[in-house]
């Protein structure tokens, strides 16, 4: 294949991929701002209640992603009754999963008081981590049949799925949120009943939409129920759980982050939940890229193609660099207007504007990670890279973080630089090792 023609593949898989990420992202951008014009508590407790529930949410979210490079790798191999029997084993790790991080998350929601952070914000979060946590179980459904679609690289059905129901999450987070139609004022709270109606809409829609359209039917002949084979549900779990881990270990870190600037004030955690709001945006539109490098790669190890795979996931890889540059000129050149569409609160403001410089510096960092972490995903090497993600964020950004934010005069920035030398160095050894291991391949033919 020649560059245009990579470019053009990567362009056609990823697009759906970060349509549907950022359409995600984009009803979190909306309850935040919905929630902002409250007050800045409410922006403090969805601050709060995000942190605890994205840390059961990822783990979840990096187990399911083991279908994908799975069914990938058994389509390159024209093996479609595999793909189904790769999906009805997912489905069924992935329910049993969900059901185990609601029961946590509902645990966790109980204890908030004793994070140590304000009362006040403390009320706010603890109903709407409860409502929220709820959500876990659709999702994983969701998510099982999604990662199915794409590792078939049908990705414009999750797509059309997810912004259907974004779009309705909207709508009814301005009916909760501010008592419309006859509804009572539910502030935070109603942000998270109308999240968790659209996100079990997402799980019955795309559940119709594989199971009825007839792309899929000569995938889902292994779909059946004929018993579990335990060797492939190890296979699930030696793929899924660490890359799981690597994603609790990176937005764990910045839930740690986030507890850390709760430490401080009120308004120091609202302006750390609107500048990592924006920098989500940038985030999981570039993880489109990496969804698509774990699809591409994990085709073409199945093919055997090994010159292909290295050359797709090095240009995803270069998309995603050219992407993230972007995105941080429009961090520094908006970093005083941007905040502003969230609250008005003069320090909230001014703490979110120099937050914003450093999403900045670490926006290229942050794309090339997740790309070459999808890429690895797709040769299905998971556990060097679930050791990477946890040096990177546990020994070096949380660390330095703390020293630099409550031991110097740099305070919540410093916390945050912590996190920009954390994404730096697990962009470099993530990129270092997908080339290595793809020119391994190449070399042994």
């Amino acid at each position: 294949m020649t560059l245009k023609e990579h470019l053009r593949t990567n362009i056609h898989l990823a697009l759906p991929v970060m349509a549907s990420q950022l359409g995600h992202v984009l009803v979190g951008v909306a309850d935040n701002m919905m929630v902002g014009r409250v007050g800045y508590i409410p922006l403090a407790g969805a601050s709060l209640g995000n942190a605890i529930f994205y840390f059961f949410m990822t783990f979840g979210l990096g187990v399911t992603f083991a279908i994908t490079p799975m069914v990938g790798f058994a389509h390159g191999r024209n093996q479609p009754q595999e793909c189904g029997k790769v999906l009805r084993h997912g489905l069924y790790v992935n329910t049993l999963l969900g059901l185990i991080l609601l029961t946590g998350v509902m645990i966790i929601a109980n204890f908030l008081g004793y994070f140590g952070q304000q009362p006040e914000v403390v009320v706010q979060a603890t109903p709407y981590l409860m409502i929220i946590g709820l959500t876990l179980l659709p999702m994983m459904v969701f998510q099982s049949f999604r990662q199915f679609s794409e590792g078939l690289s049908i990705t414009r059905v999750p797509m059309m799925v997810s912004v259907s129901m974004n779009v309705l999450n909207v709508l009814l987070n301005y009916i909760l949120i501010y008592g419309k139609l006859g509804f009572p004022a539910l502030g935070l709270l109603g942000a998270g009943i109308a999240t968790l109606i659209a996100r079990t809409g997402m799980a019955l829609l795309v559940v119709t939409y594989v199971l009825t359209d007839k792309r899929f039917k000569p995938y889902l002949a292994g779909f059946g129920w004929r018993g579990l084979d335990k060797r492939m549900i190890r296979e699930l779990l030696r793929i899924g759980m660490p890359a799981g881990l690597q994603f609790v270990f990176e937005v764990g870190a910045f839930g740690v982050a986030a507890l850390m600037m709760g430490w401080i004030s009120a308004a120091t955690q609202a302006a750390h939940q609107i500048s990592i709001n924006l920098a989500s945006i940038t985030y999981m539109t570039v993880s489109g890229l990496g969804a698509a490098a774990a699809i591409r790669v994990g085709n073409q190890l199945g093919q055997g193609n090994y010159r292909t795979m290295r050359t797709a996931g090095l240009t995803l890889v270069g998309m995603g660099a050219a992407l993230m540059a972007f995105f941080a000129m429009v961090f520094v050149v908006g970093k005083h207007f941007l905040p502003t569409l969230y609250n008005d609160n003069p320090q909230v403001l001014q703490i979110a504007s120099s937050l914003l410089v450093i999403a900045a510096l670490f926006q290229l960092s942050d794309g090339i990670q997740v790309i070459a972490l999808g890429a690895l995903r797709g040769m299905k090497d998971v556990k060097i890279p679930m050791f990477i993600t946890f040096t990177a964020y546990w020994v070096l950004a949380l660390p330095l973080g703390y020293v630099l934010g409550f031991h110097t005069a740099m305070g919540p920035a410093g916390i945050w630089t912590g996190l920009f030398l954390g994404l730096t160095f697990a962009a470099v050894w993530t990129l270092w090792r997908f080339n290595h291991l793809a020119l391994k391949k190449i070399a042994a033919g």
